[in-house]
């Protein structure tokens, strides 16, 4: 090895910056599979998807794949460049497989099980009219986040994101990710049903909400391939009940709360997972 290692991927994690100097290449998302592709219109995914084969045309097999909300055109091009602005705005911190990130959040501790509140100075001020707009939608208005992570995916830096499953310690049931600058897809895989991918197209501009067995029993994951172009989301987690009214930590559950609802808030260095 003659070059200094410049990225921040650790253990089997790699990207297209570390992986000539290791002499290997990520190959974990590489497996065939049976491949389905989800309808968000019929709530199902299907085998052999053609383009002209869209709702309510479908053709071929296909297996119900419950959790899974998708709101198309969430913000307009003039909010998402206004939005991409704010975020470059902010500094970004190298992360893992090619990633960069910035979070407004608690730190965390997940194999401990502890949060430090004082690091978290709230949710940025450029979120606030997100979360007023899922708040007036029929799929989120109890939707209260007290974490937003930001991620960046390009292509020169190989990015991608390795199959798993997010906390379910602190972090609650829904999962909502808006998807900015480009498309990609989100590809779902279980330890129950080892030879199937699910295929969740996530368009540019359209906000996913994951809950339920996509949330709790299908791993997620972003393909290298599927990068194409630079894109940036922004996936913001709300509270367990363990952390809400008559849960065991519901004290320190309303103090991340307040905090998250000043958006005042800094980016800081948590781990996001």
């Amino acid at each position: 090895m003659t070059s200094t290692k410049t990225c921040a991927c650790k253990g089997k994690r790699t990207c297209l910056v570390c992986e000539p100097l290791i002499q290997t290449e990520n190959t974990c998302l590489h497996e065939e599979k049976v491949t389905y592709v989800y309808c968000p219109d019929c709530g199902r995914a299907w085998r052999d998807t053609k383009t002209n084969d869209k709702h309510p045309n479908h053709s071929g097999n296909s297996i119900i794949f419950p959790g899974v909300t998708l709101i198309e055109n969430f913000v307009s091009p003039e909010e998402e460049e206004w939005l991409v602005s704010e975020i470059d705005n902010t500094a970004w911190i190298d992360s893992q497989s090619g990633r960069r990130k910035q979070d407004y959040g608690p730190k965390v501790n997940f194999k401990k099980r502890k949060v430090k509140a004082s690091v978290f100075s709230g949710l940025p001020a450029f979120s606030k009219m997100l979360v007023k707009r899922m708040n007036d939608s029929n799929y989120l208005d109890d939707f209260e986040p007290v974490e937003l992570c930001n991620l960046e995916y390009t292509p020169e830096r190989g990015s991608t994101i390795d199959p798993h499953l997010d906390d379910s310690w602190i972090w609650g049931e829904r999962l909502v990710t808006l998807t900015l600058l480009s498309d990609t897809k989100h590809t779902m895989t279980s330890d129950c049903q080892p030879d199937v991918e699910v295929i969740i197209p996530l368009h540019r501009r359209s906000l996913v909400i994951v809950q339920g067995a996509a949330r709790h029993e299908w791993m997620h994951a972003i393909k290298r391939v599927d990068i194409t172009q630079r894109r940036l989301a922004m996936t913001f987690r709300e509270l367990t009940p363990e952390f809400r009214q008559g849960g065991q930590n519901e004290v320190l559950g309303r103090e991340l709360l307040q905090i998250a609802a000043s958006f005042g808030g800094l980016s800081v260095g948590t781990k996001c997972t």
